[in-house]
């Protein structure tokens, strides 16, 4: 199957769309919700229970796969794919993430960035062209073009910059993947807009971005320590300039709520730790608002985690017993929650989808506008 992106509806109120995106690896319905498999799992949950709570596509990350097991042995067992046991789409992010996360290890330069192993120390380098290859081995359906996401987003010069160098990288990025075949070779490259929190930048890594004519594009960036007001307006300020017929994935992102004010700005696809950190952390994601189980107030509550979830393996179980597996340390109980709270997100990207269709986004953006945090 051929790579290609339609939008299916358009929101008649916003600039939201429903589409379908369609890999080697199975068609996506989007809005869509990458759950994150950084080392090539999704912490402590299985990938038949990724399909059963509604899981299209998920994400793994190239860096730390680079470093351990390697992008050699991965492909010696059969790439991604079949290393992971996930048949469905798959994309990598580039390591840029990285380069801004782990900054206190990295040294950036024109041609690439140096970064110090979390794991022994070791140096590695990361190059556009080596971020490709690493990620061409690993095999998955979409691969991110390497970008430098600056640390400060309300520095200007150094956004500046910082973007900048992004587009002499994805440059780099996009000839490689071309020299490998392109889209014939089964695998689609993003490029990746910056710009911090300034509309003008934002706008002009657009136009800098979108001439290499690539298979999708993502905004970067955000959620990495700015304001939600400023985070929005970054979004609000690339989103409806990608192109129409292409998808546009917001990288990193987020909560609930940004996810659909993003989506009323017309982003398709997101990824984010939130639902199974949560998780972990013994906080679920409900239609009442974030709940934190290890609170006392739920030790004799028999009510579901959520009451109107529609979880197929997680509704059964009371709060008051999560939270005694919580309180025991039990791991059943924070794979029970990130279960909830996956399908807790993919079922609001269902119900974006169906109020993108019937042209009720605005009342579900009320509707959800209402969740509060609870203690």
């Amino acid at each position: 199957m051929s790579f290609s992106f339609r939008v299916d509806a358009v929101c008649p109120h916003t600039g939201a769309r429903a589409g379908t995106l369609e890999t080697p690896h199975g068609a996506v319905r989007t809005p869509c919700f990458m759950p994150v498999g950084t080392r090539g799992t999704v912490k402590g949950i299985h990938p038949a229970q990724l399909r059963a709570v509604g899981t299209q596509m998920v994400l793994a990350n190239a860096y730390h796969l680079h470093l351990r097991p390697g992008e050699a042995v991965v492909r010696a067992l059969g790439g991604l794919h079949r290393f992971m046991g996930w048949d469905g789409p798959i994309l990598t992010d580039s390591g840029g993430y990285q380069i801004f996360s782990l900054a206190r290890l990295v040294s950036v330069d024109e041609d690439g960035a140096t970064l110090r192993s979390p794991i022994d120390g070791a140096s590695v380098r990361f190059t556009p062209e080596t971020a490709v290859d690493i990620q061409r081995d690993l095999g998955p359906d979409v691969y991110m073009a390497l970008d430098h996401c600056p640390s400060e987003p309300a520095d200007r010069d150094a956004v500046g910059r910082a973007t900048e160098r992004t587009h002499r990288w994805l440059a780099r990025c996009a000839g490689r993947w071309r020299e490998h075949g392109g889209l014939e070779s089964g695998q689609a490259l993003f490029g990746i807009v910056q710009g911090g929190a300034f509309a003008d930048l934002r706008a002009a890594s657009v136009q800098a971005v979108v001439e290499h004519d690539l298979p999708g594009y993502a905004i970067g960036g955000v959620s990495v320590g700015e304001e939600p007001l400023a985070m929005r307006a970054a979004v609000e300020a690339a989103a409806p300039l990608l192109p129409a017929g292409k998808p546009r994935y917001l990288m990193g992102v987020g909560t609930p709520r940004d996810c659909i004010d993003a989506v009323a700005a017309g982003v398709d696809m997101f990824d984010c730790v939130t639902p199974t950190r949560h998780g972990r952390t013994h906080q679920a994601f409900t239609t009442e608002g974030r709940l934190n189980l290890r609170n006392q107030r739920y030790q004799q509550d028999a009510t579901p985690l959520d009451p109107a979830s529609d979880c197929p393996l997680t509704r059964g179980f009371s709060r008051g017993y999560v939270r005694h597996l919580c309180q025991s340390d039990e791991m059943l109980g924070a794979m029970i929650i990130t279960l909830h709270n996956l399908r807790f997100f993919q079922r609001l990207m269902e119900d974006l989808r169906a109020a993108i269709e019937g042209g009720t986004l605005p009342e579900l953006r009320e509707r959800c506008a209402r969740w509060t945090d609870r203690a």
